[in-house]
């Protein structure tokens, strides 16, 4: 019998030669080996929010996710990336730490410092504090679009990029649901309005509007306002990506028109059957069990 259409609340990340899924209790790390065969790892979600209710309340729960989407990201990149390394590494919290530290440190350089410094050299033209925070906004966002355009031609990358794609049309093909088989899950689109790429844009959209506000301090203090207000700000975002996905309102299908487009163009590429085939074994791995929902709310 088939099921009815919904949206589930699993998501992923493509990975080197694989894919990750995160279900309701579940995480999934599928690998295509250079053997050819498919390496499946999984393990219990770790869940904060159960233990530390205010991880639940909104705001807070967008910060949160974040975060921890980095730290489970990180884990089953290096796990995949294991098994195409000359020398097999096991990971550990200190790499795992370390890796995560460096990204945030480039994340902070590239799309904080650099704006903010650049902007700073226009403060006797641009002589409203609103203005230079505008301006620094949209040349974030313009840093943003050519760092997704740059990458998105690496070789390497370019893979990654056909993952991801796997991953949304295996979850697409799952939310409608029928059968999860490789001529099922073909059919359906490369993109997905709950994507990462959608809510970073949405996090870069929102970062322009807060940020505005906060004056014009000088850049040590401006670096600091921007750092401490991202988890605010991810925050945010979290709840308009979280609506947006759910809701089928005219309005909503406008607002998430940016983020299906980026993906399109810049990070999610058709996948091979082969892809698919790791996707389908990474999702299958997490679908809900004893009574367990993936029903997005």
């Amino acid at each position: 019998m088939e099921k009815k259409a919904f949206k589930t609340t699993i998501g992923g990340q493509a990975l080197i030669e694989g894919v990750m899924m995160r279900g309701p209790s579940k995480i999934a790390v599928a690998v295509r080996k250079p053997t050819g065969d498919i390496e499946l790892k999984v393990e219990k979600a770790k869940d904060l929010s159960e233990k530390y209710k205010v991880l639940k309340l909104p705001i807070f729960r967008g910060a949160y996710k974040l975060i921890d989407a980095m730290i489970v990201g990180v884990n089953a990149l290096m796990f995949s990336a294991s098994f195409w390394d000359e020398e097999e590494k096991t990971d550990s919290n200190f790499e795992v730490f370390t890796t995560v530290a460096i990204s945030m440190l480039l994340a902070i350089g590239i799309f904080m410092v650099i704006p903010s410094m650049v902007a700073g050299l226009l403060k006797d033209v641009l002589n409203s504090s609103i203005a230079l925070n505008l301006f620094e906004g949209v040349l974030r966002l313009i840093i943003f679009f050519i760092y997704l355009h740059y990458i998105s031609k690496l070789e390497d990358i370019k893979r990654v990029f056909e993952y991801h794609g796997s991953e949304h049309k295996s979850i697409h093909c799952y939310e409608a649901g029928e059968e999860l088989t490789v001529e099922n899950v073909k059919k359906y689109p490369i993109e997905h309005p709950r994507c990462g790429t959608s809510f970073l844009f949405m996090v870069m959209i929102i970062s322009i509007v807060v940020l505005s506000f906060f004056g014009w301090p000088n850049p040590i203090v401006r670096v600091l306002t921007r750092i401490v207000a991202m988890p605010i700000i991810a925050g945010i975002a979290y709840e308009v990506n979280r609506y947006v996905g759910k809701s089928d309102s005219g309005i909503c299908r406008v607002i998430r028109i940016p983020g299906l487009k980026i993906q399109k163009y810049a990070t999610v590429r058709e996948p091979s059957d082969d892809m698919i085939e790791v996707a389908i074994a990474s999702l299958e791995a997490v679908l809900p069990t004893d009574g367990e929902s993936d029903l997005w709310k």
